[in-house]
């Protein structure tokens, strides 16, 4: 169940509330997963495909929704995990490194490995195809079922690869892999060749996302470099995030409620960026909406500049330390925006926006 808000995807305009459903999220930490009614994965547990097919993936996504064990996860085999980021790799090299994308499609900000939560929002949004989805980047690390998170999404990007879009963001990097858990998992679970196997991978991914030539997407924010969007197409890739310049702006700026104009970012990487420069970058590019992730935001979402940027962030209860609730964005065909909220089990301790 969640909480359901409308908003329309224009600079200025007012929100709509349209309906209001309870939802009290389990804590991240404990994974109990079943099969849903709207899942169309379901199969018998026991058989078995060749890897290289389409039955495989459908194999692999229904172990991945149905058997959450609460403790360890789910059960993965470590030649399926290296056969899928093989596949994965030349899906994702095969797109553009700035995605156009046909509404509607559901757009969903950070996960950091709380896999439950990711299936929560792919029940509500319908799996795919009846389901569309962009995804801003920070899949793993934090949380304690990042090897189940990014493998279900890299498995529903090479079985539905035009439903299905993965944007990279700044925690898809081996160094803060390193710090912040997502080694530790590969390498308590496999090996440390897997985790390299996985960052062969996310060094594919797309950077940035336009929907319908009007809602420019990213996983962080803007760059004082970005004059032309053929900038963003012309990133090679597979690539590391280097430590200054556009694409490391993409994964890594924020916006400044107080200041206008380009400051230092207090994270010690990239920038912080006023509503000045929104409204200009919104000008150039005629654009009517920018979404990003990259910051814990109290109610899942939060709007800046006057409506003309948001802030999707889909892990409610961060960390196991917070309060904030996660958002799910699902923008019809008319642009019309519906926030789906996760609501966090209390836990009084607010400090917003979170750099993390």
């Amino acid at each position: 169940m969640f909480e359901n808000f409308n908003h329309k995807a224009l600079p200025g305009s007012p929100p709509m509330r349209t309906r209001r459903q309870s939802d009290q999220s389990r804590p991240s930490g404990h994974l109990t997963v079943g099969a849903t009614t709207n899942n169309p994965f379901i199969r018998p547990r026991r058989f078995s495909y060749p890897r290289n097919g389409m039955e495989y993936l459908d194999h692999l996504i229904a172990k991945l929704t149905q058997m959450g064990d609460g403790a360890g996860g789910v059960q993965l085999a470590a030649m399926d995990l290296e056969t899928l980021c093989l596949r994965a790799r030349g899906v994702l090299l095969q797109e553009p490194a700035l995605l156009e994308i046909e509404a509607p499609v559901n757009v969903l900000g950070d996960i950091h490995g709380q896999y439950e939560n990711l299936l929560k929002y792919l029940a509500a949004g319908g799996y795919p195809p009846e389901g569309r989805y962009l995804l801003l980047g920070d899949y793993v690390d934090r949380g304690k079922n990042s090897i189940e998170t990014l493998t279900l999404l890299l498995a529903l990007k090479v079985r539905y690869p035009n439903h299905f879009f993965l944007l990279r963001g700044n925690h898809e990097s081996s160094n803060l892999n390193r710090v912040y858990g997502f080694f530790d998992e590969c390498k308590r679970r496999f090996t440390v060749k897997m985790w390299r196997t996985f960052v062969d991978c996310y060094n594919c991914l797309p950077i940035a996302a336009v929907i319908e030539s009007t809602i420019f997407c990213c996983h962080g924010g803007l760059s004082p470099d970005l004059f032309s969007l053929d900038q963003i197409r012309n990133i090679a890739r597979p690539c590391d995030i280097p430590e200054s310049g556009i694409l490391c702006d993409l994964l890594w700026s924020d916006p400044d409620f107080v200041n206008y104009g380009w400051r230092p970012n207090d994270r010690g990487v990239s920038h912080t960026f006023g509503a000045d420069v929104v409204t200009a970058f919104m000008l150039r590019f005629h654009f009517t909406l920018m979404c990003r992730g990259h910051q814990v935001v109290e109610d899942g979402y939060e709007f800046f500049a006057k409506r003309q940027l948001i802030t999707i962030f889909s892990a409610p209860n961060y960390c196991g330390q917070f309060d904030n609730a996660g958002a799910m964005m699902s923008i019809d065909q008319d642009l019309l925006c519906t926030f789906r909220i996760q609501r966090p089990i209390s836990l009084r301790r607010l400090t917003y926006p979170m750099q993390k």
